[in-house]
């Protein structure tokens, strides 16, 4: 099974909120590619990744953004070839992530 979709049923039965982060679409390359998600718990505990950690806390904070809102929001980031190596991202793409709360 898919062990972030496992945790965040698991995080359900406890009566947690969580949100959902999935790449939907990448351009160039990316560090991962469409479908690889990353959840949260509103408690702050994460499972999965977007992006190997290049993206990872500010998808965070727009999930907890979306389990207190409720509302989803298509994200994305990139960097052009010049920065990519000098912030330690080789990937030099962009990638579109889609955040949600999930509600059971």
């Amino acid at each position: 099974m898919n062990p972030v979709i496992d945790k965040v049923a698991r995080w359900s039965e406890e009566g947690k909120k969580s949100a959902l982060a999935t790449v939907v679409k990448v351009e160039r390359s990316g560090p991962l590619g469409p479908g690889t998600s990353m959840a949260v718990s509103e408690d702050g505990q994460v499972v999965g990744s977007v992006s190997g950690g290049c993206v990872e806390p500010a998808v965070y904070e727009e999930a907890m953004m979306a389990i207190e809102s409720g509302a989803p929001k298509l994200l994305s980031y990139g960097i052009s070839d010049d920065e990519a190596f000098g912030v330690g991202l080789t990937c030099g793409g962009t990638i579109h992530i889609f955040v949600e709360r999930v509600d059971y």
